[in-house]
C-alpha cells in the first residue's frame, strides 16, 4: 500500500515528534518543514506529492499558514487542509480556505489524524471538474 505524504509545516520543535508520531500510526508518511517559505516551495516543487497540508498559523517571519493553504489551494484547489494555532482560531472564517478543518492548540494527536482523513475522503469523493 502506498502511503499518503502530508506535508507538515510548524515551527514549534517541540510539537513535531508528536505530531509526526501520531500521523504516522495513522498510516501518513510527513514532509516536514518549520516555516511558510518551505512550505510554499515544497508546495510548488510538486503539490500533487501530497494527499494533504497541515500547517501551523503563525509560524515567524514570513508567509503564515494562512498564506500556505492559499497557495496549496491555488496549485490544487481540493487538497485538504488542517489549520492548527494556539491563538488565531478567530480569524479561521476571514483567512481560512473552504472546507478546511482547524484545530485548537492543545488538541489530542486523535483529533488531528481524524480530521486529516476524513478531509482525505472527502475530497476523493468530490467529482472531477
Amino acid at each position: 500500500m502506498n502511503t499518503a505524504v502530508l506535508l507538515l509545516a510548524e515551527d514549534e520543535a517541540l510539537l513535531l515528534p508528536n505530531l509526526e508520531d501520531a500521523l504516522a500510526e495513522g498510516g501518513y508518511d510527513t514532509l516536514v518543514v518549520d516555516n511558510g517559505i518551505k512550505a510554499i516551495e515544497e508546495l510548488e516543487k510538486d503539490v500533487a506529492r501530497f494527499r494533504g497540508l497541515i500547517t501551523d498559523i503563525r509560524m515567524g517571519a514570513g508567509p503564515s499558514g494562512w498564506d500556505v493553504a492559499h497557495r496549496a489551494r491555488e496549485l490544487s484547489p481540493t487538497i485538504p487542509v488542517i489549520y492548527m494555532t494556539g491563538d488565531s482560531a478567530a480569524d479561521w472564517a476571514a483567512n481560512g480556505v473552504p472546507h478546511s478543518v482547524l484545530l485548537q492548540k492543545p488538541f489530542a494527536m486523535a483529533q488531528l489524524v481524524t480530521a486529516i482523513s476524513q478531509l482525505i475522503t472527502q475530497s476523493n469523493s468530490i467529482p472531477p471538474s
